[in-house]
């Protein structure tokens, strides 16, 4: 992307979806957009990976005015993204102030992206700026969602075996899942966040480039959250932006959340030594075989998969 900006304040903003067989949640993804972007210029690109159902037609049916880029394959969230990061690129070049990443079961309440994108660019201390903002997620019945995370230690992974990752986050020093309430009644700057809605801001996007297409599903917003703090951006949640998000089943299919599992480890030994990730994968492993052994499927496949010396030297896929 070009180093050359709008002017602070201005500009289009593109909303980047990755569909894959979304059919069902994408008409109230599309039903929530004119509200939840009021007061913005926006363009919606959609990077679709090989639907079967019928995603793109409906798109085509929904949002006529829509830019769709077809992968020709299930590609992966990550290349998702820079798919349909490269179509908004082409289409605006150094107009472009912000991109904002939606999974299609998000419903954004209104002016919920505006706030956002408003908050991107904020003088942080240490010299950082705010490069990721994100909203409150709720559940469909109103519930508020845990979206806020701390970035893997082994500690952090023992705690969240032994004592469970919701009761253990209260701690900071014991789990990577931030559960304290008031860190989401305030303008929190966390390590990473759940990645089902973020604004980027477009310094944000010229100086992380490309997401890291070779985390297929899950972790490709982690690994993006800590690189773009490691070059100064940081991740922080503006609580006056809200969303529904209706959520996945990774923690009810076994191959989800196996590769869950797999690429946080992944990630980590990206980012440590040999004996810090040994460590940790068997911090990871206790929790996955403790709950297996009271009968949970996905943790049964996620403990097996772990205790495969080969499972964190292949690139996990569909």
């Amino acid at each position: 992307m070009s180093s050359r900006h709008p002017v602070p304040g201005t500009g289009p903003v593109a909303v980047l979806v990755v569909t894959w067989n979304s059919a069902r949640v994408l008409p109230g993804f599309l039903a929530s957009l004119p509200e939840g972007m009021a007061g913005l210029d926006w363009h919606l690109v959609v990077a679709d990976n090989d639907s079967a159902d019928g995603t793109v037609d409906l798109v085509r049916s929904l949002a006529p005015d829509a830019t769709v880029v077809r992968t020709g394959r299930n590609a992966g969230y990550a290349a998702g993204v820079n798919a349909a990061l490269e179509a908004a690129t082409a289409r605006y070049g150094d107009d472009l102030r912000a991109a904002l990443v939606c999974n299609p079961d998000v419903r954004m309440r209104r002016g919920c992206a505006r706030l956002l994108v408003d908050a991107l660019d904020a003088p942080l201390s240490g010299g950082r700026r705010v490069g990721i903002s994100v909203p409150l997620l709720y559940e469909e019945d109103g519930t508020l969602q845990h979206s806020l995370r701390r970035e893997s230690r082994v500690a952090r992974a023992l705690g969240e075996a032994v004592i469970g990752n919701r009761r253990a986050g209260r701690f900071p020093r014991w789990s990577e899942l931030v559960t304290d309430p008031e860190a989401y009644a305030r303008a929190t700057v966390t390590d990473w966040a759940t990645g089902a809605l973020m604004a980027l801001s477009r310094d944000c996007l010229d100086a992380c480039g490309a997401w890291d297409e070779s985390f297929f599903l899950y972790s490709e917003e982690t690994e993006y959250c800590l690189r773009a703090r490691d070059l100064g951006f940081a991740t922080r949640l503006e609580p006056g932006a809200s969303a529904v998000h209706l959520g996945g089943d990774s923690q009810v299919s076994p191959r989800l959340w196996t590769l869950l599992t797999l690429n946080r480890v992944r990630l980590y030994g990206r980012r440590h030594g040999a004996a810090a990730t040994a460590a940790f994968r068997a911090a990871v492993l206790l929790r996955e075989t403790s709950r297996a052994a009271l009968g949970r499927p996905a943790n049964r496949a996620a403990a097996r998969a772990l205790a495969s010396p080969s499972a964190l030297h292949t690139t996990p896929g569909p």
